[in-house]
């Protein structure tokens, strides 16, 4: 009777689960070339960090402006 470790392999074989996690492929405006598919799930805060950017420089444009 062997103890500690297990020297039968194929238990180890058989209790393994294979995920495979699908991704949305492609793009997600068919003629352009970006964003991929998968755009909006890798950066979710993307539309909220474009609009402080947006609404920064709009303010440092209008600044130069007076």
């Amino acid at each position: 009777m062997n103890k500690g470790f297990a020297t039968d392999y194929s238990v180890s074989k058989n209790s393994k689960k294979k995920v495979i996690v699908k991704e949305p492929q492609g793009r997600l405006i068919s003629w352009s070339p970006w964003p991929p598919a998968n755009f909006q799930t890798k950066y979710p805060a993307f539309p909220f960090v474009l609009t402080i950017l947006i609404i920064v420089i709009g303010q440092w444009y209008l600044s130069l402006l007076r």
